[in-house]
């Protein structure tokens, strides 16, 4: 089991299975608890300082949003990215980014643009830095942004469900993909796109975006599999 996981601070002021669940996902987002690694209620509590029961509760919880699977007299494991589950994800993703773009395009207020302007500036600073984590911060603020200017609640509820699966992969995607330059250029089209109120070219925009990611997390993983 990963090592990285640390006590439970008590004094936090969320409830105690809310503070465990968190602490569990991100472990799971960020690859600290791998794909496949087997999730063991006892050496977690111990692991956090905590009992059983809220660890089990968050488990349970991590499985309803696919992150962790149950199997069969084996008990849970972190769910394993399937070259499928990547197609999947990012097949629905590039439809509806595009459709949130192009809503933004529409509806994003002078302070929006100015706030996704901030955003891409610090990103294109992250990735010229070589700074991953910088990278995957700014990345995520980035499209919210677009999803919260798109001023439709059930698109965003959507897109916020596919949040954790993303997640997992952003990592792959700003770490392996082949020109940072170009990633810098999507974004600033995309930008660009959008503060032109141009709706058509940020829904394609957005969603070649997308389709970028896919090839460039495809092709890691087929790298990694001819090693």
């Amino acid at each position: 089991m990963a090592g990285k996981l640390s006590k439970i601070n008590l004094n936090d002021y969320k409830p105690l299975r809310e503070v465990i669940f968190n602490s569990l996902r991100e472990a799971i987002i960020i690859g600290e608890l791998r794909p496949g690694e087997r999730l063991m209620e006892v050496q977690l509590a111990d692991k956090m300082g905590v009992s059983r029961t809220p660890v089990r509760e968050a488990i349970r919880k991590l499985e309803l949003e696919g992150l962790v699977d149950m199997i069969p007299r084996k008990g849970a494991h972190v769910a394993e990215l399937s070259v499928k589950d990547i197609m999947d994800v990012l097949e629905v993703r590039a439809s509806l980014d595009g459709l949130a773009t192009a809503l933004a395009a529409e509806r994003i207020t002078d302070d929006e643009l100015k706030e996704l302007k901030h955003i891409n500036i610090q990103f294109s600073q992250y990735i010229d830095k070589e700074n991953l984590n910088g990278s995957i911060k700014k990345d995520a603020e980035f499209h919210d942004i677009i999803y919260r200017a798109s001023r439709n609640d059930k698109l965003i509820t959507i897109l916020n469900n596919l949040r954790e699966q993303v997640q997992r992969f952003r990592v792959i995607y700003l770490k392996d993909y082949s020109s940072p330059k170009n990633l810098i250029k999507e974004h600033n089209d995309i930008f660009d796109a959008i503060n032109s109120r141009a709706i058509e070219s940020s829904r394609s925009l957005a969603k070649s975006h997308i389709q970028n990611q896919e090839a460039t997390i495809l092709n890691s993983i087929k790298m990694q599999k001819n090693k």
